[in-house]
């Protein structure tokens, strides 16, 4: 039968089998489930092994190398290495256990039981042992044993995670610790770690807590109110409502915030202030100290002498209970009216357990005052500027106006000149000229008269640095005069005096172009026109001088001529304090390509003209030409400079 091949129709089931039971193949080892091969099959048949166990098959095995055939396998990444400190960081094992005090010379206990809990911290393998504090205990509690690795025995060995679990007894510095219970964690990790944990166990009671625990006997005070009974059940109760004082009947008076707190187990009351921010009041914290408030104070006799006597409870019979205070109610203590509009949750409680009160809607209090008056800034009386006299109208004490930091940083050193004139003036002001200065950092005007000889009138500042005003504006809001009503044409009004800009310097105009979106287009329009005619003049001016320059020739002078013309020429220079010498001769250097110390005197010319040389243009160009020994147009700059030089 078994050499038949396996097909259909060639295999038969042997009639006289009975048993078709699986053999057992599940199986624990150390605390982890393992699979064994079967050694018997099927309802116990035999099962051929398919294991090496000839040692000359196994010799073979491990000759052989399996990556001829199937090639090289990969290797598996290591990996990371990850140390105790950062796998195990805060992964604590925490157990509960107790262990047993002797007491001597006590007839009410013989031991104690004290619950510890045990911390086992698996970073560094360290125990701490901890006793969680009871109160009114009378003992030292807490921490037992500060966080440390336990000895275990005399040889070294430390106490080990595997090493704990329950229903098993810890010693630890002469102490035997009972371990009885551990957290989910703790529980979870030993499972998965392989550590079969034990079923908790019950603590023993503690001898004495038990007997505290028994039934005391009771006692019958013949007396209505014991006063250790009530000091035990209303000690720290108090009773907390919201008040204010009206006073304002009197003057100045106002609604004041106060807290009553009326203590039950003493039936006294005291009256806390409320402190409020800024409120000029003196910190006192308490308005009525605790006492025993009368309902009426004045319901004495008329024959108590009240003057020499105080009042005791004698006199005063009935006072403030817990049913007097309510929610709207206004009490009078101690002659001042307090009205309560609120309390607190704990209040709220009381009375609904005590007297079944449920409303405590709060009484709204709020002193709805008029608005306060609005400040207005007084006209401006026309004394220093507007913005001083305002600031002393904000502030008791008058602090600088701010100014505008970023503007000033923008515009530094920014300053626009125009050239003005009188709009129809007298005839001895006709010929007056007057340079308007505008500082773009601040808004501040300067006008500046330049002095002319033999006109009759000092010149020198016409105006001081200031901001000038528009005429017909408001004086509490006025508006100042700026670069964008400065045009060419245009007229502005100086404290009376009125100006015509008839010209600006080349910033001006570099300024406009530059930023054009910030001027209106007839100021823009005004200063390209004035630029363009400008540089008309300028052309046609220097045309006429290239043209009498080339045409004139160089005159024959004598040595007592040149050097009369040299001293007239220094003399110019010495009177306007020309100090420019320097950068002229560079200037020279630069136009001289070849260093021959001689350049063209056309050049020459227009680099005088370019450092505006202080002395007369004629007599500049006499001595150009005189220094033009051969007639080939080439000047020795350095004979030129030794006679510019006045010091």
């Amino acid at each position: 039968m078994s050499g038949l091949p396996l097909l259909p129709g060639n295999t038969f089931r042997d009639p006289s089998k009975s048993k078709f039971h699986k053999p057992q193949t599940l199986s624990f080892r150390n605390g982890y489930t393992v699979t064994p091969p079967p050694k018997v099959g099927i309802g116990g048949e035999p099962v051929k092994n398919t294991l090496l166990e000839d040692p000359v098959d196994l010799s073979q095995l491990s000759i052989a190398k399996p990556e001829m055939i199937y090639g090289q396998d990969k290797q598996a990444p290591e990996e990371d290495y990850i140390p105790a400190h950062v796998a195990f960081d805060k992964k604590v094992l925490c157990y509960q256990a107790y262990f047993k005090q002797a007491v001597h010379e006590s007839a009410d206990e013989y031991y104690r039981i004290r619950n510890v809990k045990i911390y086992y911290y698996l970073e560094d393998d360290s125990i701490a042992i901890v006793e969680p504090p009871l109160r009114n205990s009378g003992m030292p509690q807490g921490k037992l044993i500060k966080r440390q690795r336990l000895p275990k025995d005399n040889f070294g060995s430390t106490w080990h995670w595997k090493d704990i679990n329950l229903g098993m007894s810890f010693s630890a510095y002469g102490k035997v610790f009972q371990v009885y219970d551990c957290d989910k964690f703790t529980q979870d990790y030993l499972e998965s770690e392989g550590i079969v944990v034990n079923p908790p166990e019950i603590p023993p009671p503690d001898p004495y807590t038990e007997k505290r625990n028994v039934q005391l006997r009771t006692y019958n005070t013949p007396s209505d109110e014991d006063k250790l009974k009530r000091f035990l059940n209303l000690d720290k109760k108090v009773l907390r409502f919201f008040c204010v004082w009206d006073d304002r009947d009197n003057m100045f008076g106002e609604l004041r915030p106060y807290i009553l707190h009326y203590y039950l187990v003493d039936d006294t009351i005291e009256v806390r202030e409320v402190r409020q921010q800024n409120d000029g009041r003196d910190p006192f914290p308490l308005l009525v100290s605790r006492q025993k408030v009368p309902i009426n104070r004045q319901a004495i006799p008329s024959s108590f002498p009240t003057s020499v006597l105080e009042l005791s409870s004698q006199e005063l019979k009935e006072f403030i209970v817990p049913s007097d205070l309510r929610i709207g109610r206004t009490l009078n203590i101690l002659g001042r009216r307090f009205l309560l509009y609120d309390c607190d949750i704990f209040t709220q409680n009381y009375y609904y357990q005590r007297y079944n009160i449920t409303d405590f809607t709060p009484v709204d209090v709020t002193d709805k005052r008029p608005p306060p008056p609005k400040k207005e800034i007084p006209p401006y009386n026309g004394f220093g500027s507007i913005e001083d006299s305002e600031q002393s109208c904000r502030t008791l004490i008058p602090q600088p106006p701010k100014k505008d930091f970023m503007k000033m940083l923008e515009f530094n050193n920014v300053v626009l000149r125009y050239e003005a004139k009188f709009v129809n003036p007298r005839p001895e002001d006709a010929t007056r000229r007057f340079v308007i200065t505008y500082r773009l950092a601040d808004d501040l005007m300067l006008i500046y008269e330049p002095r002319q000889r033999n006109s009759g009138i000092v010149g020198g500042k016409f105006l001081e640095r200031t901001r000038v005003a528009k005429p017909g504006c408001d004086p509490n809001k006025p508006e100042y005069y700026g670069p964008r009503d400065f045009a060419i044409g245009s007229v502005i009004v100086v404290y009376g005096h009125k100006f015509a800009i008839t010209d600006a310097d080349d910033y001006v105009f570099h300024h406009v172009e530059v930023h054009n979106s910030q001027f209106p287009s007839e100021v823009i329009e005004s200063m390209r026109i004035r630029k363009a005619e400008k540089d008309q003049v300028r052309q046609e001016q220097q045309q006429k001088e290239l043209k009498k320059t080339k045409n004139m020739a160089a005159p024959i002078r004598n040595e007592q001529e040149l050097d009369e013309l040299v001293r007239t020429i220094q003399a110019q220079l010495k009177r306007e304090n020309y100090m420019n010498s320097n950068s002229l001769q560079e200037a020279f250097l630069q136009c001289d390509k070849d260093r021959s110390g001689r350049i063209d005197r056309d050049e020459l010319a227009t680099l005088c003209d370019k450092f505006n040389l202080p002395c007369d243009a004629q007599l500049l160009r006499t001595l150009i030409n005189r220094c033009d020994v051969n007639n080939d147009g080439l000047i020795d700059y350095w004979e030129f400079s030794r006679f510019l030089n006045w010091n």
